[in-house]
């Protein structure tokens, strides 16, 4: 059994205990297994529980739809979870520079921060549902999802939190959530805008392969400032 074949990919294991693992594979080589864990086999890792070869009793390739937990070179693009709300709210809803090209804030206040992270997680039962936390390390660096699925397009959109920008991490994501929902979900189109003004969205945008396909002049209202908005495609 090869288990370098399932690196990266999304699995379902059953161990010789009867016990089931669904999620995306990590392998383990044997060297740094036994180096870190004491192990003298490889294994796979699924998120934070670790299978050894032999405890493996069967392993499969499966195919899963909606939000799933994606990994990039710098990132884990995960789930919601409810205590992110907290993270949210204080370094998202707080800060105007956030939300200041597009005066959305889902994180306005705590109260409004743990209704929305409430809302995410409510829709993963779906499998149009696209809602992620970019993670580094455990720590919430910026969000990005894809929403109102129809006529096999989808609009994407992302933020990343102001003490992580400039390290490339928005185009990591994106370009991770643009090939997954081509490749995996088939979805033919997808859609993003932002404010002319907005630079910093722009490159991301385009760094990512949307290729910019429109302009509406002044077409987008923020508070008292008004903005050309810029369309993209993919």
């Amino acid at each position: 059994m090869n288990l370098s074949q399932f690196d990266g990919k999304h699995v379902l294991i059953k161990d010789i205990y009867g016990e089931t693992f669904t999620g995306l594979a990590e392998y383990g080589i044997i060297s740094f297994l036994e180096c870190e864990y004491g192990g003298k086999e490889d294994g796979i890792f699924i998120e934070n529980f670790l299978v050894y070869r032999s405890q493996i009793e069967s392993i499969e390739e499966i195919e899963v739809h909606g939000t799933v937990e994606l990994w990039t070179d710098n990132l884990i693009l995960r789930r919601y979870h409810l205590e992110d709300w907290k993270r949210l709210y204080t370094h998202f809803g707080k800060d105007p520079v956030m939300y200041k090209y597009s005066g959305w804030n889902p994180y306005a206040t705590p109260e409004m921060a743990r209704k929305t992270v409430e809302r995410f997680i409510e829709s993963y039962d779906h499998d149009r549902s696209y809602s992620w936390v970019m993670d580094v390390d455990g720590i919430i660096v910026g969000t990005i999802g894809a929403y109102d699925y129809k006529n096999d397009q989808i609009e994407v959109g992302f933020s990343v939190d102001r003490g992580w920008q400039g390290r490339g991490l928005g185009t990591e994501a994106l370009k991770k959530v643009l090939n997954y929902l081509k490749e995996n979900e088939g979805i033919s189109r997808v859609t993003a805008w932002c404010a002319g003004d907005n630079t910093a969205s722009r490159r991301v945008l385009e760094k990512s392969g949307m290729q910019f396909v429109g302009m509406e002049k002044e077409g987008l209202k923020v508070g008292d400032k008004v903005f050309d908005k810029m369309f993209y495609a993919y």
